[in-house]
């Protein structure tokens, strides 16, 4: 059974001078302002769709890297993702990079990279954005 999660934007005025408010509303999460200066400088306590899509893939891989890791007997105890996307105004996004340092007992680091590539391939945010560079450094801690 298929599963669908929303979010609405409402968003005032132009692009350089304007400003939206994104709001969760499967989660009930809240809502968070988010402004082309957030998006292309400073975040200056505003959200852009770059930061919205590095927690959405540094959640999905490391969804992915437990079940692999559980899949091969390891399961971790602990996984801490960071996701970095890069966005070029007038360009667009043009990579992300994911960081993992993992605790898993029973495994070497040369299988834990494995498994973090594996994941890094098989999550679905990874798959969606299967026309974007995306990178990774993986390490047991």
């Amino acid at each position: 059974m298929a599963t669908v999660r929303s979010a609405h934007t409402v968003w005032d005025g132009d692009l350089l001078e304007g400003s939206g408010v994104v709001t969760f509303d499967s989660s009930d999460l809240g809502a968070q302002p988010v402004s082309w200066p957030a998006r292309a400088g400073e975040a200056d306590g505003r959200t852009s769709p770059e930061e919205l899509l590095a927690a959405a893939h540094s959640s999905c891989f490391s969804m992915a890297l437990s079940h692999g890791l559980s899949g091969a007997g390891t399961p971790p105890t602990q996984l801490v993702t960071s996701a970095d996307v890069t966005f070029r105004p007038g360009t667009g996004i043009t990579g992300v990079h994911l960081s993992v340092e993992g605790v898993v007992e029973g495994i070497g680091n040369d299988a834990f990279v494995a498994a973090a590539e594996e994941a890094k391939e098989n999550c679905p945010v990874s798959q969606a954005l299967a026309g974007t560079a995306i990178t990774l450094s993986a390490r047991l801690v």
